[in-house]
């Protein structure tokens, strides 16, 4: 995954208007040729997709740790839904600059997740009954956005549904700094508590005669997948099915019992990558928002899913 990852972040590099040889690439890199277009431009792209898909890749396993549930993903469960109205209203009531996005994004899907997780809590946690609530909430929060954007003005609701789909195009240099940091932050608290986290998905009653605080746990865990969710919605709109798909994907290629998060991780940087590129590369010169060929994607392993699992039942 590494090595697919490295590959697909040189062919981003390599990819646009004009095509850059791999030598020209590491030129600029190295700081051998000052190329604008290589490290201004495509550069903070390729990050971006690499980072906020590790971060989509472990905000998505921690979830399905937590309901031990395939379907429990952040988009699934309203996390994304709740994020969007929160840039909502930072972009409808206030002046929606970056600040102002980033924090109505975390806000938003702090309530949605604070609301899903104390309606979870009645007659004991179950993590079936999270994705269940998580599931209404999602369609709830998702028809008050509709409402948000069809009373707005009309710049405002065109802005708004153009970044509903989720798209990388544009990012620069200057959007990275602090989600990069926020992220990396919360994906190295989330590695320390990841012992536990594998311990508490094993049972309740094996994770408290191990010593693991369960009410603490949980609320870390909804803390950090609801902080890398709400982030990346904040620079690039709800980006569907990553987080669904990754942690998935991640643990049959690295044959683990449970949901780890570096093949997460991992999983989740090359797919985001991935539908990154063929967004750039599907209708040349037009480059379609990742957020099209991710739900794409993401609705065929879907119906894999679903099907496995009736199944299997």
């Amino acid at each position: 995954m590494v090595t697919l990852m490295l590959a697909l972040g040189l062919l981003g590099l390599c990819y646009g208007a004009s095509w850059s040889s791999p030598g020209k690439v590491f030129a600029a890199l190295s700081g051998a040729d000052h190329s604008v277009v290589i490290r201004d431009w495509r550069l903070p792209r390729v990050l971006a997709g690499l980072v906020f898909g590790a971060a989509l890749g472990v905000a998505g396993a921690i979830f399905q740790n937590l309901t031990r549930n395939p379907m429990g993903s952040p988009d699934v469960i309203g996390l994304d839904a709740g994020a969007y109205t929160g840039a909502l209203v930072a972009m409808t009531v206030l002046s929606g600059t970056s600040a102002q996005l980033a924090t109505g994004s975390v806000l938003g899907g702090l309530l949605v997740a604070a609301a899903i997780y104390l309606l979870s809590l009645r007659s004991g946690f179950s993590g079936l009954r999270l994705v269940v609530i998580g599931i209404a909430f999602n369609a709830m929060v998702t028809a008050v956005n509709s409402w948000i954007v069809l009373r707005a003005e009309l710049e405002v609701a065109i802005a708004a549904v153009g970044w509903s789909a989720g798209s990388l195009n544009g990012v620069g240099w200057s959007d990275l700094g602090i989600p990069f940091t926020v992220i990396a932050v919360l994906l190295a608290l989330m590695a320390a508590w990841s012992h536990s986290m594998h311990q508490a998905s094993l049972g309740d009653a094996i994770a408290v005669t191990t010593g693991v605080g369960l009410g603490r746990l949980r609320l870390l865990m909804v803390l950090v997948g609801v902080g890398c969710t709400a982030t990346v919605t904040a620079v690039a709109g709800p980006i569907a099915f990553i987080a669904l798909a990754a942690p998935q994907i991640g643990r049959r290629l690295a044959g683990a019992a449970g949901i780890p998060l570096l093949p997460a991780a991992l999983t989740g940087a090359v797919l985001l990558q991935g539908a990154d590129l063929i967004a750039q590369m599907l209708l040349a010169p037009v480059a379609l928002p990742v957020g099209v060929v991710s739900t794409a994607i993401g609705g065929c392993y879907l119906i894999w899913l679903l099907t496995k699992e009736v199944r299997r039942a």
